[in-house]
């Protein structure tokens, strides 16, 4: 408890600083503190969470790497940069959906939400389209563009995987990782917007913000179990 308690204050105290620097445009400190606010959570949950589960394991070591690679920037080749970073933001979202979808059954979803399955369908596809439009002048059609298109397509997968767990299961850890998976889309598209469209420091703070909510919401519900979360709804 001691130790959990030690590094959230660390967590917080790195996230006001990285506000801090950010609206100074202090971009060194912004850089290194941004690098260090994630992996921080991946160490409580190490330290705090008794019944650990591998995929989830695999998750925020393959995150947390690749975040820690912020510390790299200008030692290593900008591509073998972006593509190694890139790709384990990749590995790391299909690990947190295998540990979504891996006690879902895929008949029951399919059976009985029909209709949300080809409404999300559509929306990926239309938000998908519309994220490759944006990103698409500053690719080339190669491995950088198609890196970029699985990125999105896996983090729109997880997003559908969360809510439909939530449809399927129903109460408070399901519904941690569907705000969670929320969190981290709005914060994936906000930093495109950043990237490609304005870099604003307030973009920035916001995608960042929303990672810090949506690790928040994943690291609580670590600590609940399937069977043992409360009902949502009163039977």
């Amino acid at each position: 408890m001691y130790k959990s308690k030690i590094i959230v204050i660390f967590i917080t105290l790195t996230f006001v600083l990285f506000g801090i620097s950010q609206f100074l445009a202090n971009e060194t400190i912004c850089r290194y503190t941004r690098a260090f606010i994630l992996p921080l959570f991946a160490l409580l949950y190490f330290v705090s969470v008794k019944r650990k589960t591998l995929f989830f394991i695999l998750f925020l070591v393959s995150y947390s790497v690749s975040d820690l690679m912020e510390l790299s920037d200008g030692f290593i080749p900008y591509f073998t940069y972006y593509f190694l970073g890139n790709s384990l933001y990749v590995l790391a979202y299909v690990f947190l959906l295998l540990e979504i979808c891996k006690s879902v059954s895929l008949f029951h979803v399919i059976k009985n939400y029909k209709v949300h399955v080809v409404v999300l369908v559509a929306l990926n596809i239309y938000i998908v389209y519309v994220l490759q439009i944006i990103i698409n002048p500053y690719t080339e059609y190669g491995n950088q563009y198609y890196l970029e298109l699985t990125y999105n397509i896996i983090m729109l997968l997880l997003l559908s995987g969360a809510l439909m767990n939530y449809f399927y299961r129903d109460n408070r850890k399901s519904l941690f990782l569907f705000i969670g998976s929320l969190c981290i889309v709005f914060s994936e598209v906000i930093n495109v917007a950043y990237l490609y469209i304005a870099e604003t420091n307030t973009l920035n703070f916001l995608s960042t913000s929303l990672a810090v909510l949506a690790f928040y919401f994943y690291y609580q519900q670590s600590k609940l179990e399937n069977s043992e979360a409360s009902r949502l709804v009163t039977q």
